[in-house]
């Protein structure tokens, strides 16, 4: 593939949705092309706009949370693997509005807890605490918000 051909399909690329560095890189990787052409077009892309982290981070952590109801945590896992500054995966979990949090922490509880045919309160507040540290939030507050909805 020339470098034109393939300026041209990662712009699309970029413009289809946000994307982080690590991923544009690897899509140029998968072009053929040399590393000195992925530096540039690297590049060039951030300071057209096409590229830019924090804006990446803003779409990845408030995407997660909304659609598939990840935690912080698991969010900022996620972020870290593809390569993002801790400054960048702050800012995107801020996208995260704390009420929104704690509303939806305490919805999958239930949601759970609905789910599960559970007789022994203990093994029923276990189960719902894996699942739901599982999905990324943050064990001290999983527990604390078990313990005020499923009392002994």
């Amino acid at each position: 593939m020339g470098l034109e051909e393939a300026k041209q399909k990662i712009f699309r690329y970029c413009a289809y949705q946000e994307r982080c560095h690590s991923e544009v890189r690897n899509r140029l990787y998968t072009y053929g092309l040399y590393r000195n052409d992925i530096d540039n077009i690297i590049t060039y892309l951030i300071t057209e706009g096409f590229l830019n982290e924090e804006r990446f981070a803003k779409a990845y952590a408030g995407g997660k949370f909304r659609i598939k109801q990840w935690g912080k945590l698991k969010i900022k896992i996620e972020l870290e693997l593809r390569g993002l500054t801790k400054n960048c995966i702050a800012i995107g979990l801020k996208e995260i509005d704390n009420a929104d949090y704690n509303k939806t922490l305490e919805g999958l509880i239930r949601k759970k807890q609905l789910q599960l045919d559970e007789e022994n309160t203990f093994v029923l507040r276990d189960k719902i605490a894996q699942y739901i540290i599982h999905k990324g939030y943050e064990p001290e507050l999983v527990w604390t918000t078990i313990k005020a909805i499923i009392p002994k």
